[in-house]
Parts: C-alpha cells; sequence; structure tokens
C-alpha cells in the first residue's frame, strides 16, 4: 500500500478564510447591478444606462411591465362575452390579439410617450434610451411606425379571421392609436392636463383591450363599452400612481399633473379614492344585475387593497409608488376578471 500524503494545518487559517469569502458589499452590488439591469430592460423607474445592445434598448423602450394589464385586459374582455370555449383555434386568437394589445399597440405607445417627453425624461429619467443617446432619434421614429403599422395590420387580420362585417377591433386599434397620438404630442398633448391625462391613460388599459377581446368573441355593444369606461375610472386612479415619480420634471416643464396640481397629499387621496369607489359602483351594478357572488368576491378584491393603500401608498407615495403597484394591482386585475367573468355569465 502507498503512504497516505499527510495533511499539514494552514499556520493562518484566518487569511484563508478571507481569501475565499465573499465581500458583502461587493455582493449587494452585484445585486443591485442586477436588479437595475432587470428594472432598464421592464422599463421601470430605477434603471441603470450603459446597455449597448440595439435590440435590448428597443424592447426597453416599449416598456414590457406595461404590456401586462392590457394583456389582462383582451382575458377579461373575452370572459365578458361568454362565449369563449377552450380550442386550439380560441386561444391562437387571444394569443394574437395579446400580441396586438402588449407589444405592438402598449409599445407604440410608450416609444411615442417616450419621444415626446425626452427633455422631461432627462430630469425624471435620464437613464432612457432616448435622453441618454443610446438610440438616434431617427431610429425611434422608425421603430413607432412599425409597431404602428403592424398593430393595425394585425387588427384587420383579426377582423378577417372573426368574420366581422365592420372592422371592429381594427377601428379600435386606430382609435386606440389616435388617443396615444393626442396624450403624448402637441398641440393637445392631454397629459399637460391632470385629469384628461389620467382618464385618457385609465381608458386605454381597461376600455380599449377589454372591448377588443369582447369583440374578439362576442358583438360589441354599448353596455360593455360604457361599462368599460366607467371601470376606467378606477385605472384613472392606477394612472395618477405613474405620475408621483415625475413631478420634479413635470413641475419643471408646466405639465399639470395632478400631483403638481393638488399637491403630494392631496393628489395620493384622489388617487385612492378613484381606485376603491368606482370599484365599489361596479361591485353595486354586479348586485343589480343578480351576480351577488361575483359583487362578493369583487368587494374582498377591494379590502386588501385599501390595506395596502395604508401601508405603502399614502405614507409617501413618491417612494412606495412602484412597491404598491406590485403588491396591489393583483386585486385590482383579478377583480377586472371577476367582473368579465360576471357579465359573461349574466349574457349582458
Amino acid at each position: 500500500m502507498s503512504e497516505s500524503t499527510p495533511i499539514t494545518p494552514d499556520p493562518n487559517p484566518s487569511e484563508a478564510l478571507e481569501s475565499v469569502a465573499i465581500n458583502p458589499s461587493e455582493q449587494a452590488t452585484t445585486t443591485s447591478d442586477r436588479s437595475a439591469k432587470t428594472r432598464q430592460m421592464l422599463g421601470m423607474k430605477g434603471a441603470s444606462a450603459g446597455e449597448t445592445s440595439i435590440w435590448k434598448i428597443r424592447l426597453q423602450l416599449m416598456k414590457p411591465i406595461t404590456w401586462i394589464p392590457l394583456i389582462w385586459g383582451v382575458v377579461c374582455g373575452a370572459a365578458s362575452s361568454g362565449n369563449y370555449t377552450w380550442t386550439l383555434e380560441n386561444v391562437l386568437k387571444v394569443a394574437a390579439c395579446m400580441l396586438l394589445a402588449g407589444p405592438l399597440m402598449t409599445g407604440y405607445t410608450q416609444i411615442l410617450n417616450d419621444y415626446y417627453d425626452r427633455e422631461i425624461d432627462a430630469i425624471n429619467e435620464p437613464y432612457r434610451p432616448i435622453p441618454s443617446g443610446a438610440i438616434p432619434l431617427p431610429q425611434v421614429i422608425i421603430q413607432i411606425w412599425v409597431l404602428l403599422i403592424a398593430g393595425i395590420g394585425l387588427a384587420f387580420v383579426l377582423d378577417v379571421w372573426v368574420g366581422h362585417e365592420f372592422p371592429t377591433i381594427t377601428a379600435i386599434a386606430i382609435i386606440g392609436s389616435f388617443i396615444a397620438y393626442i396624450y403624448s404630442a402637441p398641440p393637445l398633448k392631454l397629459k399637460q392636463n391632470g385629469w384628461l391625462g389620467s382618464y385618457a391613460l385609465g381608458a386605454s388599459y381597461i376600455t380599449l383591450p377589454w372591448s377588443t377581446g369582447h369583440a374578439l368573441f362576442g358583438e360589441l355593444n354599448s353596455t360593455i363599452v360604457i361599462l368599460t369606461m366607467f371601470y376606467s375610472l378606477a385605472g384613472l386612479g392606477i394612472a395618477i400612481v405613474n405620475d408621483f415619480k415625475s413631478v420634479e420634471g413635470d413641475r419643471q416643464l408646466g405639465l399639470n399633473s395632478l400631483p403638481v396640481m393638488f399637491g403630494i397629499t392631496t393628489a395620493s387621496w384622489i388617487c385612492v379614492v378613484t381606485i376603491d369607489v368606482f370599484q365599489g359602483l361596479i361591485a353595486a351594478y354586479l348586485v343589480s344585475i343578480h351576480e351577488n357572488l361575483y359583487a362578493a368576491i369583487l368587494v374582498l378584491l377591494i379590502i386588501p387593497q385599501i390595506t395596502l393603500q395604508d401601508m405603502y401608498f399614502l405614507r409617501d407615495p413618491v417612494k412606495n409608488d412602484v412597491k404598491y403597484q406590485a403588491s396591489a394591482q393583483p386585486f385590482l386585475v383579478l377583480g377586472m376578471l371577476v367582473t368579465g367573468l360576471a357579465l359573461g355569465h349574466a349574457g349582458v
């Protein structure tokens, strides 16, 4: 048998441990860098600059985090039609409609907004692709047109696929693109007015995708349009949440967002009251059409929103806006689906 190699103790064990130990500050920096890059890719506040891949920059411009409510709105519309069934064709229709509402039309809207907000973003979010100089303006304009044309083209394909005599989905896409333009671009620039701008944004996030999803599987009617426009008043409150991150730049450039018009505290209360009250009124409507179970579920989903408003948003809306949205909005969007299911069950 061969002799075993003797194990010699390290005379400086503490130094050996230090050589392999992870520096806590370095670990925190790495984690922070990853978080900043993730925020950059999703188009969230608190991102970092320095991305060099043109395709990642283009994706960042489209703000993927903002696609989710509109994709969900399509699902709510399909539910409210009362005609959705789980077939391969229907799944493909919904997927195409989600592509329309999210990456194409919302992506178009976000880039258009960034293009006209480049001076404000230079103050509030200088790491964004346009103010940081990561992408030339002519390429931004090309991307806006590509997304707009692709979106309206896909909307027309969906109308043909469904067999609409009148191109309802195409009309919704054109209306939505027009609202996006007058929201961001002069001379109207609706976002300069806190009330009009916030409601236009809220309606774009609720009424437009909901109506599109409904038209995909049923006949869009005035009741659905009016109800979703009413629901959009709760969306107005969500739109106000987005204004708190831009208060400094809005003040400097004379944009009358609600936090600028009324101050941080009053605007935060306007925000939460509109979110809660109009959801409550929708629940009351569900009771009036005898959908009591759905109304009760909707009320139960409002309660945690109120709790999180008190825990985060009302205490510091500027600091906690993202945290509040991440924690409370899932309950709001679940409430939208509950409402859609109730309308579909009632045959509205």
